[in-house]
């Protein structure tokens, strides 16, 4: 039975990842999208969000039929209670990137009197860059197994929510001293809060896995859940 369960294992481990590399796949091209201006690529991202939303139905299926099957105890039950709460997350994060594309597509379709922030637009593309980098190490970290490096991820994510903090009020006072960047500046706003929000995230699926190597719940980033 135990080799059987490690095989079902290995395959829910793939699963996860794969879905992992579909997930980091989307943020990026969003944030790409978002630079460009580019809405067939938004459009794109928004037709596809229900393939992210599908395979994590058919994980969580999977961890429900091995518990029930298998009844796993100890180290076996925590790697699979990781993954069924860490794919819960990975889907928000692709909900996140459908939402950038959305903001991409409303902020082009808008009147052209409202004026874009080009130098803030610039600085979203940083944060945007750094929340891909630290989701893209939570999923190495996952498939090395290993949490040398969570420390690491922590503070990464740390300095996407500075990065979330200056750009806000950079938008503040752009928004402020020209009415014309109202309301593209709204749409900034709640793409930077994405952005926080999937680094987050993705300290959360650090978290999750210190727990199934050690057994330990911790907080790598306390205080750093609000979304702007």
């Amino acid at each position: 039975m135990s080799r059987i369960f490690d095989i079902e294992m290995e395959d829910l481990d793939e699963q996860f990842r794969s879905m992992g590399r579909m997930v980091s796949r989307t943020i990026d091209k969003a944030v790409v999208a978002f630079m460009a201006h580019d809405t067939k690529t938004s459009e794109e991202i928004i037709n596809r969000d229900h393939e992210i939303n599908e395979r994590e139905a058919a994980i969580e299926k999977k961890t429900f039929e091995m518990i029930a099957l298998y009844q796993p105890v100890s180290t076996d039950l925590r790697e699979v209670v990781t993954i069924l709460k860490a794919v819960s997350v990975l889907e928000r994060m692709g909900d996140y990137a459908r939402d950038i594309a959305q903001s991409t597509i409303r902020i082009h379709h808008r009147q052209s009197g409202d004026r874009r922030m080009p130098d803030i637009e610039r600085k979203i593309s940083e944060m945007g860059l750094m929340a891909t980098r630290t989701v893209d190490e939570t999923l190495d970290a996952y498939v090395s197994d290993s949490i040398d490096d969570v420390q690491r991820i922590a503070s990464h994510s740390d300095h996407v929510g500075r990065l979330s903090a200056n750009i806000r009020k950079d938008i503040l006072t752009s928004m402020k001293d020209d009415v014309d960047t109202i309301d593209t500046g709204a749409d900034y706003l709640v793409v930077v809060g994405y952005l926080k929000r999937t680094a987050d995230h993705a300290t959360d699926i650090a978290e999750w896995l210190v727990y199934k190597r050690s057994g330990k719940i911790i907080e790598l980033n306390p205080g750093s859940s609000s979304f702007i």
